[in-house]
Formats: C-alpha cells, sequence, structure tokens
C-alpha cells in the first residue's frame, strides 16, 4: 500500500487530500513519525523522524495520531480482497504482503486486485509481479505510488544490473557502506567481486547477496493468513427500492457466502448487511447467532430479517452486501455457550 497510514487519514477526512500530513506522535512528547504523505515527503519527511523535526522541515504540516484499529480493519478488508485470488498469502506487515498465484494470470491478477483495491477503499497501492518473492517485492517498489511493475525471467539480471547495491534484501545503510568501501555501488560489482572476499567479509550473508544479485530466491510464499471474513455484494445498474429484488441479490449472495464456508470447512457467527444509498452515504447492521454455523436457511432468514427490519428504504440503494465473520477455521476450539441461570 502507498503511505498506507496517512493514505487511510486522507480517504477518511477529504479536508487532509492532497496536504503534506504525518501519522505520528505529538512533537511535544518525543513522538515520531510513522507514515508521511506523499505530499509530506517532498519535503524530506520521512518515518522514524522525530515530528519536531518533521515540522521544522514543513511548518504547515499536518501531524495525525494513530488510530491503529482503523488501519487494522482496513487491513483487514484488503487481504479479504487478496483471498479472492489465493489462499497462498503471507503477510509482511498491516499494508503488505507475498502473494503466490502460480499456474494464474499474475498480471491480469494484479491489475484487478489494484483495481479492486481502488473502487472499494479509494486507495492505491503498488503491485510487483515475478517469480519469486526477493524480486516481487523490489518490483512493488520500483514505481510507488499506484505503481505496477512486472520482471519476467528474461529480463531479471538487466532489471537487477542497473540498481544500487542498496536495493538487494538485507542491505541496510551500514551493509551499503561497507559495500561501498570496497568499490561496490551497483548490482553488477557485487556480481564481478571474488565470491572468496565476500564469504570472507560478510560470511553466510555474502552468499546470500550473490544469490539476491543473481534474482535468485528460493523461498517459499508461506500462508501466515486465516481469513476473518467472507463477503459479497453487488452494485446495481439502477438505483433500487425493490424489496423483492434487493431479497433475490442477498439470497444469491448467501448462496455464494456457504459455498465459500463449505469449501474451507468453516463456520461463522457474526452476520452484517450492508448497503449503500443513491446519495453514497452507507450504514451497516449487524447480528450474532447463538452457535456457529454455515446452514444456507438460517443465513438467508438472518439477512432477510435485517434488510427488511433494520435497513431503512426511505431512499434508492445502489449497493447491497451480505458478510459474516467471526469465523471458526478447522480445528480451531469452539467457544462453549454457558447458560449461568441453569448452574448451581
Amino acid at each position: 500500500m502507498d503511505a498506507f497510514y496517512a493514505s487511510v487519514e486522507q480517504k477518511d477526512y477529504p479536508n487532509l487530500r492532497n496536504k503534506p500530513i504525518v501519522v505520528g506522535g505529538n512533537p511535544e512528547e518525543r513522538g515520531v513519525v510513522c507514515t508521511a504523505s506523499y505530499e509530506a515527503r517532498k519535503y524530506g519527511i520521512h518515518s522514524a523522524m522525530p515530528t519536531v523535526k518533521a515540522k521544522k522541515l514543513c511548518p504547515e504540516l499536518l501531524i495525525i495520531p494513530v488510530r491503529m484499529e482503523r488501519y487494522i480493519e482496513i487491513s483487514n478488508q484488503i487481504h479479504e480482497i487478496f483471498a479472492q485470488y489465493t489462499d497462498l498469502i503471507e503477510p509482511l506487515s498491516l499494508d503488505e504482503a507475498f502473494l503466490d498465484v502460480c499456474g494464474s494470470d499474475s498480471i491480469e491478477i494484479g491489475l484487478e486486485i489494484k483495481h479492486k483495491i481502488k473502487q472499494e477503499l479509494d486507495l492505491t497501492a503498488s503491485v510487483g509481479i515475478s517469480v519469486n518473492k526477493f524480486l516481487a517485492k523490489l518490483a512493488s517498489g520500483y514505481q510507488k505510488p499506484d505503481g505496477f511493475t512486472v520482471i519476467e525471467e528474461k529480463n531479471i539480471q538487466k532489471f537487477l544490473n542497473r540498481l544500487p547495491v542498496g536495493k538487494l534484501w538485507g542491505v541496510g545503510p551500514k551493509t551499503e557502506k561497507e559495500l561501498n568501501r570496497i568499490g561496490i555501488y551497483q548490482v553488477h560489482d557485487l556480481l564481478k567481486y571474488d565470491e572468496r572476499i565476500l564469504v570472507g567479509k560478510f560470511g553466510k550473508k555474502g552468499i546470500e547477496l550473490l544469490n539476491y544479485a543473481r534474482g535468485k530466491d528460493d523461498r517459499p510464499v508461506e500462508n501466515k493468513y486465516k481469513r476473518k471474513s467472507l463477503g459479497e455484494e453487488c452494485t446495481f445498474a439502477k438505483d433500487t427500492d425493490d424489496l423483492t429484488l434487493l431479497k433475490e441479490q442477498i439470497y444469491q449472495q448467501c448462496e455464494a457466502i456457504v459455498k465459500k464456508l463449505q469449501e474451507g470447512n468453516l463456520l461463522v457467527r457474526t452476520l452484517t448487511v450492508k448497503v449503500k444509498y443513491e446519495d453514497f452515504t452507507q450504514i451497516s447492521r449487524t447480528v450474532s447467532f447463538s452457535g456457529y454455523t454455515s446452514d444456507l436457511k438460517l443465513l438467508r432468514e438472518a439477512s432477510e430479517n435485517v434488510l427488511v427490519k433494520k435497513i431503512s428504504r426511505d431512499k434508492k440503494l445502489r449497493l447491497v452486501g451480505i458478510q459474516v465473520s467471526n469465523i471458526l477455521h478447522p480445528n480451531e476450539p469452539m467457544q462453549m455457550q454457558l447458560n449461568f441461570d441453569h448452574m448451581l
């Protein structure tokens, strides 16, 4: 994601758009910058910089307090988009992840994910595509913000050779200085260097650097992501208040969700109905079941009940959606319901 925390703040508060902002701590309390908007970066402001220094670099800078719960919420929504394409997802942080889509059209998937994140969340993402994790990560940062870079196998060495050695994975400022000190400034300099000297100076890391310089990385994508929710939604071609049409749509969405639950052997406890009105205002209403379920009849009845009794239809709707959450995955312990009225 591009300047994730700052971009979320600019999304939620349009008055902050196109302004230099940072998300971080109070400059009077030794606060530091967590994320700087791209408008702020033009002044040389970056993450981990003391906010008091950032304010000196840009007197009109706006310092926004951290809202971690909100960033986690948006991150979960982004991962739900990822999960529509693959189960092999390895998060690196709230705003970055590897996806293994081997056997699929990776370019088409990358473009679709960018489009969905922009359309559904009004945020931009930079996508990198290649044959391994190192190259994909390198590509993702190559054309930020809102980038899309593909490193094809036939072009790997040509792409790498022209890069500063500091772009290699694991090369921080300290290692980069040490490499510069022995005449290694770009990746092609590293490849020309005597391997024995590199190993003698850097040990095992010397071999790793050479492998990265050759575009080699055998680490698999480790599936560390568990779905926290599943959802379906539909934007109508024409705004509507037709209750029959709305019911038909949520029935279809429940069927699609139940199919996914059965495929993953999942159960859920919470259901949310979301609508967006013709004026683009949006509301959602949530109900919880007494236990975990994947029963289609129960989900359909609950979603219809919420739609009819808890969602106002005084305005026409442009979107309706269903989401289930509180997901129980296979082999997870099921929380028992205790009725204390019947206990002695």
